[in-house]
């Protein structure tokens, strides 16, 4: 009577262990190898001696990536029982690179990294031989173990465990030992005749090639190639949009190098996000990268664009939309509360000066945010200022296009192991999905930031465009080669002072009366409630409404410096440019910045 293993009152491992230390060799067929789980049994190999034909046979029946090419070609193979060597090495190929992509799942272990090297080096020793069978798909379960036994030569265990942890021990499973010799030996010559098929395909030094290649060799790497391996990771992103995106004709000739890349860059985020910020410092171009990511979109896509920007700037670009023959319209940001509502639906959507939108409690702010979820709008954001006071200034902007609830391939990586707290712990406590927008505001951590930063943004500083953009003349002076062979210079910016005398005994030196004791005391005596809304206690009555309260606190946060800033301003301009006279102020211009 056969024994019943189910992993629930019976688990196949423990039989599977037990009949192996008696054996020499054995065969196994599987539908599904798990390098990792090959730990539970890769002890009781190590002893083997291939030379005398104890080995272990491993047969991989199923083991292949969910393509539709290779189903396709499974049912070719179905129908005329041919497969061509092409196929077989690109089969193979895709069956290396799963088992490659399996060893990188997961979180790293001493005990995995072990366990890898252990079955490298049985492979490499001939302990263990593993075959990919082609011909067509093979969903059997079978461990065959052999031993010198006269009256149990063969072990047999038929079910539906695959060799791999959970399928040998934990989930629940279906299987039976098999012992009558009769059915044993018509088993084995089951096996042989799968393992001597043409398609049969040997992985064994590919596996082991992949084993020594990954993170699990035991030769180490040196820190110089770890360096290049994450640049060449983190560099994916712009890799891609440099080569994806083509500029149109007239922007390859018009904009600098940097400014191409960057416009390029920017298209890869706006496709595959349906957002992005270009963020470079005053300056830069941003108004013409700007337009000329817009002009591609519409010229691939179709779209029309709709410009928001400040009322001044309304003239500027109406100048560049017709100049470069951009489909749509340019709407003040003071209009948006009053046209965006009927207005016709525009696919993309560029905001300049985005950082004006940092309140997400403003009208303008949801009508922009409303009308751009109702178009399903890609969207532009322009900003030499990501923030100003506070991390949210940046989110604020992105949730223009991002929904709170998205997933956003990222964590709070930084917080979560500063807090030392789990990813369901954190979503228990801040009632948000770990991979959301939502949960990287709950972040402090700069690290966290940076991360969503090179999600969404492209920014660029003018340091970094002259080290890697720009080329020295004789003279040592950085310059911008552009098409026509002409040089464009960046100005040096060197300081200087002016200085001028200040007569403190002269009463009509007007200096000298601005800064005199008099004069410093009085304002520093100012006590004016306007500028200094912290110090004003304020008793709200039982009944006020939550936004009420919440407008209060955002009075307490301005604390003194509005007092500050208000004594000051008068004498800013007037401290750059005494700030290295002989004879400086009685106030320092320190304490006024």
């Amino acid at each position: 009577m056969p024994r019943i293993f189910d992993n629930i009152d019976q688990d196949l491992l423990s039989a599977l262990r037990a009949t192996m230390q008696v054996s020499h060799r054995s065969d196994f067929c599987v539908g599904y190898l798990n390098l990792r789980g090959w730990q539970s049994i890769d002890d009781l190999i190590d002893g083997w001696d291939p030379a005398a034909g104890r080995i272990c046979r491993v047969l991989v029946g199923m083991q292949r990536p969910p393509h539709e090419e290779i189903r396709e070609l499974y049912k070719a193979a179905a129908n005329d029982g041919l497969i061509d060597n092409a196929a077989a090495i690109r089969l193979k190929t895709q069956f290396a690179a799963h088992l490659r992509e399996q060893i990188t799942m997961g979180i790293p272990s001493g005990k995995d990294e072990a366990g890898l090297r252990r079955l490298a080096k049985q492979l490499r020793a001939g302990k263990v031989v593993v075959k990919l069978f082609l011909p067509y798909p093979l969903h059997a379960k079978l461990y065959l173990l052999f031993r010198d036994d006269v009256n149990n030569p063969i072990t047999g265990f038929v079910g539906s465990s695959n060799l791999t942890l959970q399928g040998l021990s934990r989930q629940g499973e279906l299987n039976v030992d098999v012992l009558e010799h009769h059915a044993t030996e018509r088993l084995a010559k089951w096996f042989d005749d799968r393992w001597g098929e043409r398609w049969a395909l040997d992985v064994s030094a590919d596996l082991a090639q992949i084993i020594e290649t990954s993170w699990a060799r035991e030769e180490p790497i040196p820190p110089h190639h770890i360096y290049l391996n994450i640049a060449y990771h983190l560099s994916t992103e712009a890799r891609a949009g440099l080569s994806q995106f083509r500029l149109p004709g007239r922007f390859e000739n018009e904009l600098f190098e940097f400014q191409k890349s960057a416009v390029k860059i920017a298209a890869r985020h706006l496709h595959r996000r349906g957002g992005v910020m270009i963020g470079d410092v005053v300056g830069l171009g941003k108004t013409m990268m700007a337009t000329a990511l817009a002009r591609m979109f519409e010229d691939d896509l179709g779209y029309e664009t709709l410009i928001i920007c400040p009322k001044n700037l309304e003239p500027m670009w109406e100048r560049y939309r017709t100049e470069y023959g951009l489909r749509g319209m340019v709407l003040s940001i003071s209009q948006v509360t009053r046209k965006l509502p009927d207005l016709k639906r525009y696919r993309l959507v560029l905001i300049d000066e985005s950082h004006n939108l940092r309140n997400r409690e403003g009208r303008r702010y949801k009508a922009i945010a409303d009308y751009i979820r109702s178009c399903d709008a890609k969207v532009i954001l322009l900003t030499a200022t990501p923030y100003n006071k506070t991390k949210t200034d940046l989110s604020s902007q992105l949730r223009l296009f991002i929904d709170e609830k998205a997933n956003i391939g990222i964590r709070p990586e930084r917080h979560m192991r500063k807090h030392a707290i789990s990813e369901a712990e954190f979503e228990r406590k801040h009632q948000c999905k770990v991979n959301s927008i939502l949960a990287i505001e709950k972040s402090e951590e700069f690290d966290d930031w940076r991360e969503l930063i090179r999600l969404y943004m492209v920014r660029r500083t003018r340091s970094f465009i002259i080290q890697h953009y720009t080329e020295a003349d004789k003279h040592g002076r950085r310059y911008i080669a552009v098409n026509d062979g002409e040089k464009r210079y960046f100005p040096v910016r060197k300081p200087s002072s002016l200085t001028f005398p200040v007569n403190d005994a002269d009463p009509a030196d007007r200096y000298a009366r601005l800064y005199s004791a008099a004069v410093v005391d009085q304002i520093n005596a100012l006590h004016v409630p306007r500028y200094g809304l912290a110090t004003i206690s304020i008793r709200l009555p039982k009944s006020a409404s939550a936004a009420e309260r919440k407008f209060i606190d955002n009075l307490g946060r301005a604390g003194k410096r509005l007092m500050g800033f208000c004594r000051t301003k008068p004498a800013i301009s007037f401290c750059h440019l005494s700030r290295r006279h002989p004879s400086p102020p009685r106030i320092p211009c320190q304490s006024w910045l």
